[in-house]
This record gives structure tokens, sequence and C-alpha cells, in this order.
């Protein structure tokens, strides 16, 4: 970013006499910075400050016109800039004023999605200390690609919303992609794969947060009064605190032109009151999707890891309470980890698997592409015959596999309530009328003749090897809804 001051000395003079924050000069959001990547084929926000009642000049390189506003009584300045198709393209922006002129350098159209969430969204390609990330040397080292881009968010909280943040881009390249997001990197690597157009990813993270802390106080306090806010802006608040990282990282990036959002977050809210998942977590995404105000944007998300967590904390419940978002919440899918968790670290090695399956939902989704599968089958109803559960799931258009591995973590039960392990296979049937395979699994036990639940995957620490045949797992679920 080069700033080109026609009056030097004038600026230099205020800046000695105010240490404080000053629009004097035009300044404009970190987040819109030199290598950059903007939404291709939409109407991108552009916004900043100067002197109150200036006029603001945009001159892009691919608009024949100069774009014009002029900032308000506050010195805040905002203007859309219409942005085409990608062309892999480097294009510059120029933003002026009577004294200042702004010139942002090496921007690309292309594909935008804000990356958040706790530590499995913020763990970089490189790893985290003794937690590696498999195979992340040969990733690192194949990483140079001018197309793929990164926007780093600084962590930062605050007891009130902040106007600003302190934000970064950075071209993919063996000297920057160590600390770019894993799951996002290898999301937007499949995705451009996939689009042959550039692809941003915003990174906006930070590990061991609820997910309080990523909403606003507007929400919580209308809607969520049982929220504790006494802390804020009090010498007892912390990054954890509700409010405080939707306030400072969040807040900053509201307006900027996304495609959607890819989350993984949840661990955090396992402690404490993990029901009550079922209600923030889709309030979130619709809170959200409102401030931003570009429409029911894809907002995709990770179902939590299986890993041992201690007993009395029910990581199950979490994982359902994300699987049953999809039903309240539309424009939304889920990648499921059942086969890729760590059992002694909550931070699993295997982050390029997530990364596709993040990156399938949103071909299959967002882009069209079909015959991607994505998100993995989910239960959808269960008969009996013969004393034997069998289970149908949709969302799996060519049938159930295991990839020939074993099919374990079924639990079934009679009437009593009491559950015992399981037996279970892929059954094989077509639907006779529209000649298409059936998604069917057969569950049984000697000792259950008359089985009315079955369960899958329900605890912490379990490994789940029932796909689509895509290759993507089928959620964690049960039939019963019993509070036991």
């Amino acid at each position: 970013m080069k700033i080109l001051n026609f009056k030097i000395f004038y600026v230099l003079f205020v800046l000695l006499l105010n240490s404080k924050i000053s629009y004097s000069q035009l300044s404009i959001a970190s987040i819109f910075s030199d290598n950059m990547v903007l939404q291709q084929n939409e109407e991108n926000y552009i916004w900043g400050w100067a002197k109150k009642d200036q006029k603001v000049m945009v001159k892009s390189s691919w608009l024949a016109e100069k774009l014009i506003t002029t900032t308000n009584e506050k010195g805040y300045w905002k203007i859309a800039v219409p942005v085409p198709k990608a062309d892999l393209k480097q294009h510059s922006i120029e933003i002026s004023t009577e004294t200042t002129t702004i010139v942002l350098e090496n921007i690309l159209f292309g594909e935008v999605w804000l990356c958040s969430g706790q530590s499995n969204m913020e763990m970089k390609v490189k790893g985290n200390a003794n937690e590696p990330i498999i195979g992340s040397n040969e990733y690192i080292a194949n990483s140079k690609n001018p197309y793929i881009r990164q926007c780093f968010v600084k962590l930062n909280y605050s007891a009130a919303p902040l106007n600003d943040c302190d934000a970064k881009w950075e071209e993919a390249h063996p000297e920057t992609v160590a600390n770019f997001t894993a799951i996002g990197y290898f999301f937007a690597l499949q995705l451009y794969k996939s689009l042959q157009v550039p692809v941003g990813i915003v990174n906006t993270t930070w590990g061991g947060t609820r997910v309080e802390a990523w909403m606003d106080r507007g929400i919580l306090e209308n809607k969520f009064k049982e929220t504790n806010l006494s802390k804020i802006g009090t010498d007892k608040m912390t990054f954890q605190s509700p409010t405080v990282l939707y306030n400072a990282m969040i807040n900053p990036l509201v307006g900027m032109r996304i495609k959607g959002v890819l989350w993984y977050q949840g661990e955090s809210n396992i402690f404490g009151n993990p029901k009550g998942y079922y209600s923030l977590f889709p309030a979130m995404i619709n809170r959200w999707r409102s401030l931003w105000a570009q429409g029911n944007f894809p907002f995709y998300y990770v179902q939590i890891a299986p890993y041992e967590y201690r007993k009395g904390n029910e990581s199950y419940i979490i994982r359902d309470a994300q699987l049953k978002t999809l039903d309240v919440t539309s424009n939304s899918g889920m990648a499921t980890t059942n086969d890729v968790g760590d059992r002694w670290s909550i931070h699993p090695g295997q982050k390029k698997e997530v990364g596709d399956r993040l990156s399938y939902l949103a071909l299959n989704k967002t882009y069209g592409y079909k015959n991607i599968l994505s998100g993995g089958p989910m239960y959808k109803s269960m008969e009996v015959v013969e004393g034997r559960a069998i289970l149908e799931f949709k969302n799996a258009p060519s049938g159930l596999t295991t990839f020939n591995k074993p099919l374990t973590d079924f639990l079934i039960a009679g009437s009593d309530g009491v559950f015992f392990e399981a037996k279970a296979k892929v059954k094989i049937e077509y639907d006779k009328p529209h000649h298409e395979r059936r998604a069917l699994l057969e569950v049984y036990h000697e000792k259950v003749p008359n089985p009315v639940a079955v369960r899958y995957c329900w605890s912490n620490w379990y490994t789940g090897y029932l796909y689509d045949t895509g290759g993507n797992p089928a959620s964690p679920f049960r039939t019963d809804n019993w509070d036991k």
C-alpha cells in the first residue's frame, strides 16, 4: 500500500501535537490492503475515514469512471465498487482526498470465504507444539500460488464494538502458508483446483472460545438473557467473555463482501451448559447474516471431532446440536469428522480431510457441482423387521459403504432403555419404482429382540466408518429422544 501525502509537513505537525487517533488524514479499514481478494461478480464495499464532509475519490484499474463519496460528520466514508468476473490479473485501486492518496496494488477478483471459530480452525498449516498437521512439510513446500491468499485478523477483544482491526493479506508461499489456517488453506486449495479462480480466506479465529464470545450484545441481551454480561468492561473481562470477540474481530469485518462462512467451534461449549448450543449456534448464524445484510449466504461448519473428554463432559450433545442446526438453518452444511479424531489430542492432525469436506459442501451446494457428494449420510427413519432395526439414510444417493472398515459404535435398546453394543451391516436394496439404491443399514443384537432405539457414535471417543460413496462420514445420531 502506497500513501502519497501532499501536505507532509502539516500532517507531521498534527501527529506530533495529537498522539490520539485522528481522521485529519485519509485512512482505510485494514481489511482492504495490498494483495487482497475482492468477491467477483458483486458490489464490494470499501470504507475508511478522513476529515468530516470531505470528498473521497476512488479510481480503479478496471473501471473507466471515478467513484466519489463524501465523509459524514464523524469522518466515515463508504463506497460500493463493482467487481467483475475473475480474470487472474492483478489490479489496483487509488483512493484519494485533496491531500492524500492511498494506492492498493496486487488485487485479485475471486471467491472470498470467512473462516472463524476456535482452535481447530485457528490451527496453522505448520501445526502446534507437539501437535502436527499430517503432511505439513510437503504442503508448505509446494504452496507457492499467487491465486490463494489469506487475510489474517490479529487477536483482539473489546468491551464495545470496534470499527477497525489489525489485518493483513498475504499470498500463498512457503514463507507464509505455514501460518495460514490449515482448514481454510486446504479448503481454498481444493476450491482453486475446481473453480480455477483466486480464493481469499479471512482468518478471524481464537482458540478456547465459546460461541457467546462471537455473538453481539444485542442478540444476547434480547434472546439469551441468562448470559452473564456483568464482567464486560471490567478488569475481570477476558477473551472468553461474551460479545468481546464479536466486538473486536467480527464487527470490523461486517459489510465486507464474502461468498460465505466456514466455522469450526463448539468444544468450549461442552463445559457449562452444552444444551444451550441447540439455540445459541443457529441464532448466531442468522444474526451474522442479518448484520452483514448480504442475504442468506452459505454457512458451512465442522462437527466437533471425537476426543476422550473427561467423564461428565458430554461432547455428543454439541454434535447433536450441530446436526439439528441443519434442520433450522437454511443454506447451511456440516462436515463430519468421525474418522479423523485423535483420542488424546483435541487438535487432530488430519486437517486436509476436514478442509476438503468443507470444500465439497461449497462445490456441491454453492457452486452447483452436483456430482460431488457432500455432508455425508443423515439418519432418516427406522423400522423393525424380524427383530432387527432397519435404518434408512438420506443424502447418500449411491448408498452406504464402510470402505472395508469395521462398523462399530452402534448401540441398540428395547423399551426398557438398556443399551447394548450392536452389530451393524450395510443392507443392499433397490427402490424398484425409481430404480435407485436405498441407503439402508441393519442393526441388531441377540438380547434385543424388539428394538426401539439405535444410537451411533453417541459418546466422547469413537471411530465411525459409515460413509457415502464419496467418502463423507455419516453424522452421529440417535433415533430416540430419551433424556439419558
